[in-house]
């Protein structure tokens, strides 16, 4: 029979969808307003849509229809689902609910969370979050300066003495060796007349 009307006929209610109006989908027009969900009846584009035959499923519903069976399927990625798996025979039980310890010897690191770390310059506690470890103390990033000259030290560039940090400078021109050319820096002698 022609095709008197003109035009391609769409995949869902068979009547002439003009141009304006198509959508394609592996071969088959649709009207936009037809390109549907065959299930849940969700607006369908490119990236949500899943064919089986002639038929037309968003990914989910097409999942739930035709992907694998068993428990833990059929959901999609992030969702939540009440099925336990009872009707494939799968026995759920309750887990215990939760009880604290009874060891006297909890973990080093149980202990410290009761009593955080203490920094030896402010000795307010330091977390995880702002610790630096030098000089085998844990510090807040904004105490881990020289103890003379404040500079902000690294891990690298840092000497330390009796529990305190110092730059590399500071330390050795207060506890470094003493006497003519030492002191002044990187090879520097000075002559006092």
């Amino acid at each position: 029979m022609p095709n008197w009307g003109g035009g391609k006929k769409c995949g869902v209610c068979q009547k002439t969808v003009y141009f304006a109006e198509e959508v394609q989908c592996e071969g088959s027009s649709f009207h936009k307003s037809c390109f549907l969900c065959m299930v849940c009846k969700k607006n369908l584009d490119s990236t949500t849509v899943a064919v089986h035959g002639e038929e037309i499923y968003c990914k989910s519903c097409y999942g739930k229809k035709y992907g694998p069976k068993g428990y833990g399927y059929g959901q999609g990625a992030g969702t939540l689902s009440t099925d336990k798996g009872e009707s494939l025979g799968i026995k759920h039980e309750e887990a215990p609910g939760h009880r604290p310890t009874t060891n006297p010897n909890a973990s080093k690191f149980a202990q410290k969370i009761g009593g955080s770390e203490r920094c030896p310059r402010c000795s307010q506690a330091v977390y995880a979050a702002e610790k630096v470890i030098g000089a085998g103390k844990s510090w807040h990033k904004s105490c881990f300066r020289c103890a003379k000259c404040g500079k902000g030290l690294e891990s690298t560039t840092l000497a330390d003495k009796d529990g305190e940090i110092y730059c590399k400078g500071c330390y050795a021109k207060n506890f470094g060796p003493k006497g003519f050319g030492f002191g002044q820096g990187a090879g520097a002698l000075v002559h006092s007349e």
